[in-house]
């Protein structure tokens, strides 16, 4: 794994000022690409060799169950996937089953919790939070489900936004999927988080057009900075360590 700088090991704000938070913009990455390189970063930020982060990028088409995943929300067989182009992945973040792919919105935290979110239900709900200013900022009106994590539009309920993490020693990953032009027949893969009955949906169906993917990324990562209080610090893909090589990574570009 590539060392971090010196630059980034004096990364401490002064006392009132906002933590920073490194952004990185990346392309369609492959998910368990995505997650060995979470893993890279959790153990620098807890080593205090870097400050915050978050990436922000695509997957390809892939099903993931997390920790609480029952055999009856995956309706194909890791075989049916695969002829299908999907790839199937059990990780180790909280939640049920979900569907990545393109035109998803994907934000993975790397954050230090302590002092200031050193609160589980806290943090998730502000995760949430963000993704219902997102939506608000493109005049749509979103809201929780009780007993259901994520962002929901009503009448009928219907989810464009899923949450689920892991927190290791107060340090984050995982994080959340916003559809943003995303091909929801693919959620027919399984049952999205678990939860017969209900339906998805993303920013183009409900606003009847193709939404500018680059535009709901930056007012994503507005809304992060603003939620969490911190500074958002662009960094170049090519400053990412890679694990176990030390090279870069960044992904495709979409």
């Amino acid at each position: 794994m590539s060392q971090p700088s010196e630059s980034a090991r004096a990364a401490v704000p002064a006392e009132g000022a906002a933590r920073p938070l490194w952004v990185y913009r990346l392309g369609r990455v492959p998910y368990e690409e995505a997650w060995a390189l979470q893993r890279a970063l959790v153990a620098l930020r807890k080593e205090g060799a870097i400050p915050d982060a978050l990436l922000t990028l695509e997957h390809p088409d892939v099903v993931t169950l997390g920790r609480n995943a029952g055999a009856a929300s995956l309706l194909w067989s890791a075989e049916e996937l695969s002829a299908r182009g999907v790839q199937l992945v059990v990780s180790d973040r909280g939640g049920d089953a979900t569907y990545h792919g393109p035109g998803q919105l994907v934000a993975y935290p790397i954050l230090d919790l302590r002092p200031d979110w050193a609160d589980v239900p806290r943090f998730v709900r502000a995760l949430e939070q963000v993704m219902l200013d997102v939506l608000a900022s493109y005049g749509l009106t979103g809201g929780r489900v009780e007993g259901a994590p994520g962002v929901w539009l009503s009448h009928p309920d219907r989810k464009l936004g899923a949450v689920g993490a892991r927190i290791s020693r107060w340090v984050t990953h995982h994080g959340v999927a916003l559809n943003v032009n995303t091909d929801l027949r693919r959620f027919g893969l399984i049952v999205p988080c678990g939860l017969a009955g209900k339906g998805v949906s993303s920013l183009a169906r409900e606003l009847g057009a193709e939404v500018d993917f680059e535009e709901a990324r930056e007012r994503l990562i507005a809304r992060f900075a603003a939620t969490f209080g911190r500074a958002a610090e662009a960094r170049a893909p090519e400053t990412l360590p890679r694990p176990a090589e030390g090279a870069a990574v960044g992904g495709e570009s979409t």
